[in-house]
């Protein structure tokens, strides 16, 4: 599970790992369900209503979800599947999951993405969907720190996202050996 603050360039290294491992049939990207719509300037996933999420988790349709910033996500319950058949499962999560992350899964690697607080408000500011008082008001509510995890890799995104990529990769061989 790849966490991290908004901005940390959780996607950017996400869908280019995505991009090296393109062949490999026994890794499962999987694609967020949340409550916002397509079209909000964010990574690709399918946007879903309120109601329709309330009912998925209530059936327990979904593998795990979390309430953030006023939206609900939900990863889907393929990716139970896959890693039930033995595969591997890169999302894209939140370090208010871990806890149940954790309980669900016995082997879980958590990949923590970060950045300077300075790197952090200037990506989000790029990615013009926040006003600038938003932005600070993110931050400052930003827990950066993590509970201790038995398994768990922390990557400073702050250089190249080849880089950040590879160390993406780097941390889960490692973690499969």
């Amino acid at each position: 599970m790849v966490v991290g603050p908004s901005g940390a360039g959780k996607d950017t290294l996400i869908y280019g790992y995505k991009e090296r491992c393109a062949n490999d049939e026994n890794i499962l990207f999987a694609q967020r369900l949340i409550t916002r719509p397509e079209d909000a300037g964010s990574e690709p996933h399918k946007a879903i209503d309120h109601q329709e999420m309330s009912l998925l988790i209530d059936q327990q349709r979904v593998a795990l979800s979390w309430p953030a910033h006023g939206l609900i996500y939900a990863l889907p319950k393929c990716v139970d599947e896959h890693i039930a058949k033995g595969g591997i499962a890169v999302a894209n999560g939140s370090r208010g999951a871990l806890a149940q992350a954790v309980t669900k899964y016995q082997k879980l690697l958590v990949v923590h993405i970060t950045a300077p607080i300075h790197i952090l408000a200037k990506r989000l500011a790029e990615r013009g969907r926040e006003t600038v008082e938003d932005i600070e008001q993110r931050l400052q509510r930003a827990d950066l720190s993590l509970p201790d995890l038995p398994h768990m890799v922390e990557i400073q995104n702050t250089a190249a996202p080849q880089i950040g990529i590879e160390r993406l990769d780097q941390a889960i061989k490692a973690f499969m050996r």
